[in-house]
């Protein structure tokens, strides 16, 4: 199995924090630079999501712990998700509403 040059180097620093060659502060931040990229959403395609899920702008609102107003201005273009907002897109994008319905 092929794998990506940054998740063998991120093991490798696993690795080196296990027998004590790493401390943990480095390893944290050596964490921060392996995370993923967040995709960013145009306002077409966040009221795309939310039809898919077949939910209002304030049902979309609640799941993301924000006002409906927020959602209206994002799916305007006038504003755009940031911070954890745009975290919270990525992962309903990747698994699904059920993941905030907890």
């Amino acid at each position: 199995m092929e794998e990506s040059i940054l998740k063998v180097v991120h093991e490798t620093a696993k690795g080196l924090t296990n027998i004590g060659l790493m401390d943990a502060k480095t390893r944290r931040e050596f964490d921060a630079l392996c995370l993923t990229p967040l995709k960013e959403y145009s306002g077409k395609q966040i009221k795309e999501m939310r039809l898919k899920n077949n939910v209002t702008q304030s049902v979309f609102a609640t799941y993301l712990n924000l006002t409906s107003s927020t959602i209206q201005k994002w799916e305007k273009g006038l504003t755009n998700p940031q911070g954890s907002s745009l975290k919270l897109l990525n992962l309903l994008e990747k698994n699904g509403f059920e993941i905030l319905a907890g």
